[in-house]
């Protein structure tokens, strides 16, 4: 397989030749769906409901991995939490077919929840609760850990020895986010903290309303990690209005399970590792065609020039007073 390009050799008949040799009869219908990391098809069925065919991103997890994705999908929908599991075949849910691995789902459309509704928050942080008792039952084995390590200097390392950032904005970028990893070290080690099964990538995206329900989509990104990884990303506008939404989150929450408000302070740490890892992550893809065409900004100096802005509006973040739970 060409390792620049990961997907260069998954063509349109690779796909439904993988989709038809799980039984199933396509009509040959294949619109693509958004995705980068992995490739995401719907697949037209003869007589029946279309399927979506996830086909892996190669080498980035192991077998035991996405398996353990699909374990936690399988507990959760075992349990009535609305999720979208992968379908199982002959008691599999991982195939494998021309060199690339991939899974069937049911399609399951809806829209946008909305997070300025007190009535979706509320029902979002049950939703989370249930999420997080499950979650906690018992740790991932195969899955990584959030950490300041790996979503932080590791992804800082990348961005150095890449050469993506500009030149004449290296020493502004890496200043001010060198500055903030010392900060976030200290803060993390100093606000201990217990990990669990979390989505791991819970913003609006992968979220869906539907027949008056909330439904979570997509977790390839499960790992380990504070519970308020998958809560601080349904906060926003300014600290009243994220002070509003957290207390309609955590009471849905409470019903369900524990809410620890001793990892209110760890929400804007979160926030700038994440800033970091995404443009690590975009970094780090961009030898596979899709990304320069999705995201021809990411190269230009406008980018990194907004990005020292923003790593700058954190630090001045990290200072001041946390979100509180009344």
């Amino acid at each position: 397989m060409d390792s620049q390009h990961p997907f260069a050799l998954l063509t349109p008949d690779t796909v439904l030749d993988a989709v038809e040799s799980l039984g199933f009869l396509s009509d040959a219908r294949t619109l693509t769906l958004n995705s980068y990391e992995n490739r995401v098809f719907q697949i037209g069925i003869e007589g029946e409901q279309p399927l979506i065919a996830k086909f892996y991103r190669p080498d980035r997890w192991s077998d035991e991995a996405i398996l353990e994705e699909h374990e936690y999908s399988l507990e959760l929908a075992d349990r009535d939490i609305p999720v979208i599991p992968p379908m199982q075949i002959d008691g599999r849910t991982l195939f494998e077919f021309a060199g690339f691995r991939f899974s069937l789902f049911k399609r399951f459309g809806g829209r946008a929840p909305e997070l300025d509704n007190p009535d979706h928050l509320l029902m979002l942080g049950r939703l989370l609760g249930r999420l997080h008792a499950v979650g906690a039952m018992k740790p991932f084995k195969h899955r990584p850990t959030l950490t300041v390590q790996n979503f932080g200097h590791d992804s800082l390392a990348w961005l150095r020895e890449s050469g993506i950032v500009p030149e004449n904005l290296r020493p502004a970028y890496f200043s001010v986010a060198d500055d903030l990893m010392q900060v976030i070290d200290q803060r993390m080690q100093a606000n201990p903290y217990s990990t669990i099964r979390l989505h791991g990538d819970l913003h609006v995206g992968n979220l869906l309303w539907r027949d008056e329900s909330l439904y979570m989509v997509d977790m390839d990104d499960c790992r380990q990690g504070p519970a308020i990884q998958d809560l601080w990303m349904m906060l926003s506008g300014d600290h009243n209005q994220r002070q509003g939404q957290l207390a309609e989150l955590v009471e849905g929450y409470n019903e369900f399970y524990d809410f620890d408000p001793r990892q209110l302070a760890l929400i804007e740490s979160l926030r700038t590792l994440r800033l970091v890892h995404y443009s690590a992550w975009l970094a780090r893809r961009w030898d596979d065609p899709a990304f320069p065409r999705h995201f021809p900004w990411f190269a230009s100096e406008r980018y990194w020039a907004d990005q020292v802005l923003t790593l700058r509006e954190q630090r001045a973040a990290l200072d001041e007073p946390l979100l509180r739970l009344f």
